[in-house]
């Protein structure tokens, strides 16, 4: 492993969250993944980060939200017109 300065270690921490999610020109994926290849420091923040993501969507999963709480929610919106069948249901 080459030794270096980290100088570009900031870079990629400020695109990782794009990075991750794919969101990244090509290009710019490369060079982080060139990056992370010589930077053991890089490649643990990277590591943790997507087993973080990847534990939260485990584990977590969508939450559901009770209809009561989504009608109020809605109704403070003023988004009732997205609810549909949600606002005849509470209302049986």
């Amino acid at each position: 492993m080459m030794h270096h300065d980290h100088k570009n270690c900031y870079h990629i921490l400020d695109s990782l969250s794009d990075y991750v999610d794919g969101e990244l020109r090509e290009e710019l994926c490369h060079e982080i993944e060139r990056h992370i290849a010589d930077c053991e420091d890089c490649r643990i923040v990277v590591d943790t980060y997507k087993k973080t993501i990847y534990l939260y969507h485990e584990t977590v999963g969508e939450p559901e939200i009770p209809s009561d709480v989504r009608l109020r929610l809605f109704r403070r919106l003023d988004l009732e017109d997205f609810l549909g069948d949600a606002i005849e249901e509470t209302h049986e």
